[in-house]
């Protein structure tokens, strides 16, 4: 329980310093609801502004688009390894922060530099090469079929926790090859980490099911990523290969869900208006809502933490050694210097995808994916809409980010096409608009008991193997 009602994993502790000063917090709710607002007070200050990531956890944020690729693109001066972190080194952070899953040493692509970090993206970037793009927009299409299954008799549901959210956790199961118990702890666990709840317990049970994965694989290989980055020449040791799955299943699953979850709650939001953007509405085409949100709300919005190897000057601010220098993708995309390529949403401009050496090698798959999951709730519902009014959903906490809460839809409900009756899940309780009741809930039969008994002992992935054996 938390003991301050309202309070979430960055919270500020009453009488905290940071309750005066919440220009510089990128993590109350404050931010999460304009965050815009603050980017535009950090860059009448210059290119980079200090900032607090979560109670006790000092960075600064670059928030101007010329700075961000001076620093993204310059690796001799700006290095990716966290060991570098002052702070950290210290004990002046605390070990419990909600932040240090995304920010403490991994050996994997996004930590490390130089030849290392070479071997191991080369290794990444061929087993992703080796995905099968039919392939996987079936599986995405099967895996949405599954979770639509779960919600369309009801005629209401939350899109984000129950669609946008599991459709890349499951999908990710898939291709790492995941028997059902394994992907059920790597479902609640990677949930839990990016949820900022319990964090230091999530991640000793992420290690261990991933590592439990890689002995499984290096046994019975099979046409999976595990499988692959196991046979590549780079020879991974077995926690190299664990901490790529982490990198991959981090950096992909919290992006594809606020991608899919913030370019619907778009085509959604029929002729409203929208901060930041001046084409809004239903009449989009998928592939340019996908495009609006890259721009103007990037699902991660900060991120790619850089250390300075020696103190550095950047138009004035001083960057110290070893210290987080954190850029803003969506203060950068904001910037008034590319008010043109904003609003013709050229995707060559914005930041979402990174730049320089580390830029995301899943650019492609993840499009595919995003466009695959929307493409298939709206032709499968096609009366969804918002219950409530655009401006009324919630924005999630937290620094890196740019999520929601729910996003709660209504639509006619209609019988399940049988994808996903093999095991029904209880419904989900979703805002309704002013004025319309929640629909009754069905009938609970014999059936519907043992089900849900059923699925109370079993997670989401060991669930989707009872209906598709794959």
């Amino acid at each position: 329980m938390d003991s301050q009602p309202g309070a979430t994993p960055y919270s500020a502790p009453a009488g905290c310093p940071m309750h005066e000063e919440r220009q510089t917090s990128l993590y109350g709710p404050e931010f999460a609801s304009d965050p815009h607002r603050v980017y535009d007070a950090f860059r009448a200050n210059g290119p980079a502004s200090p900032i607090e990531l979560a109670p006790g956890v000092e960075a600064t944020l670059v928030v101007q688009h010329e700075a961000a690729l001076r620093v993204l693109q310059n690796p001799a001066l700006f290095a990716r390894d966290s060991r570098r972190w002052t702070a950290l080194r210290e004990g002046r952070v605390p070990l419990d922060s909600p932040v240090l899953p995304m920010m403490a040493y991994r050996p994997n692509c996004l930590f490390t530099d130089g030849a290392e970090h070479l071997r191991l993206r080369k290794a990444v970037t061929e087993s992703l090469g080796r995905l099968n793009f039919s392939r996987l927009s079936r599986d995405v299409e099967r895996i949405g079929d599954y979770l639509i299954d779960q919600f369309i008799e009801r005629g209401s549901a939350d899109l984000l926790g129950e669609y946008a959210k599991l459709l890349p956790l499951l999908l990710f199961n898939q291709l790492f090859g995941c028997p059902g118990d394994i992907g059920d702890r790597l479902t609640r666990s990677m949930s839990a980490i990016f949820d900022g709840e319990d964090v230091l317990r999530a991640n000793d049970e992420l290690t261990e099911c991933l590592m439990e994965l890689v002995a499984l694989k290096r046994r019975q290989p099979g046409e999976d990523i595990t499988s692959w980055l196991i046979q590549h020449p780079a020879g991974l040791r077995d926690e190299e290969l664990k901490d790529q799955l982490v990198m991959l299943m981090g950096a992909g699953v919290e992006p594809e869900r606020n991608l899919i979850a913030n370019a619907l709650l778009l085509l959604l939001s029929g002729d409203t208006p929208g901060p930041g953007s001046e084409r809004r509405g239903s009449g989009m085409l998928v592939e340019d809502a996908l495009d609006d949100v890259l721009w103007n709300n990037p699902p991660i919005a900060n991120y790619a933490t850089h250390y300075p190897v020696q103190d550095i000057e950047l138009d004035g601010v001083t960057l110290k050694a070893g210290t987080p220098v954190l850029i803003s993708f969506a203060a950068a995309n904001s910037d008034p210097a590319l008010t043109d390529a904003r609003q013709t949403l050229s995707k060559g401009a914005h930041l979402a995808w990174g730049a320089g050496p580390h830029v995301c090698p899943a650019k492609s798959p993840a499009q595919l994916i995003a466009l695959t999951a929307i493409e298939k709730i709206l032709n499968t519902v096609p009366d969804l809409a918002l219950a409530v009014h655009p401006s009324g959903v919630e924005w999630r906490p937290g620094p890196f980010h740019r999520a929601l809460v729910a996003l709660p839809v209504r639509f006619s409900p209609t019988p399940a096409r049988g994808s996903g009756t093999a095991v029904r899940t209880p419904a989900t309780p979703t805002a309704q608009p002013a004025g319309q009741a929640s629909p009754a809930p069905a009938a609970a039969t014999p059936h519907h008991h043992a089900a849900h008994a059923q699925k109370k002992s079993k997670g989401w992935w060991s669930s989707f193997l009872d209906v598709f054996r794959v």
